[in-house]
């Protein structure tokens, strides 16, 4: 059970994220820019902890240590909470995740995909690159693509529940997207069910 291990780690990532997502939810856009889908009522929300990060210019980044890669941005207003970097010890999954995120922040989508994808093609059971290759389709605008990811991904993290709940988040932002509000209920109570203990 090596991944137990990094069950501490995983909380903290996730503390942190959500803290700089609800720090970039309170920052208003100028008139004019086209609105995010509505958060949902009764969604659980965490307070900032001493130790937080201070937020950053991408409302859904983790706060990490600094030799750490930062999370591929989320649209603005997104609910999807950017996950900790996947789990590899393989130095050209790294390596390309790190890439990826540099791509995807100067606004190279197309070839972050590229970088991801070929991470994938290295660990094609890497629960995590799969969710962040999903998080990319989303900012797209390629929600069904992004289902379909997240899907794939939660295929794979049969024990990683925090992982799973991330996935159901972002299924519900892309089906919101899609306007299907049914399906992004269903998917935000799978969530909220992986979350409880």
């Amino acid at each position: 059970m090596r991944h137990l291990s990094f069950l501490p780690l995983l909380r903290l990532a996730l503390a942190g994220s959500i803290v700089v997502w609800l720090t970039g939810c309170a920052s208003v856009s100028p008139p004019g820019t086209p609105t995010s889908p509505p958060t949902e009522p009764g969604r659980p929300q965490e307070q900032a902890t001493a130790g937080s990060a201070p937020p950053s210019a991408v409302p859904s980044a983790v706060a990490q240590p600094s030799d750490t890669a930062t999370p591929l941005p989320a649209e603005a207003g997104s609910e999807t909470v950017a996950p900790p970097p996947p789990v590899s010890s393989n130095r050209a999954v790294v390596a390309l995740l790190e890439r990826a995120r540099q791509e995807a922040g100067s606004g190279r989508r197309e070839s972050a995909g590229a970088s991801l994808e070929r991470a994938l093609r290295i660990e094609p059971r890497n629960a995590w690159l799969w969710h962040e290759l999903a998080r990319l389709r989303l900012t797209q605008g390629q929600y069904a693509q992004a289902v379909s990811l997240a899907q794939k991904s939660n295929s794979l993290a049969v024990r990683e529940r925090t992982l799973q709940a991330l996935n159901w988040h972002l299924i519900a932002d892309a089906r919101i997207a899609q306007g299907d509000p049914a399906g992004a209920a269903q998917a935000r109570k799978l969530a909220e069910d992986l979350q409880r203990p």
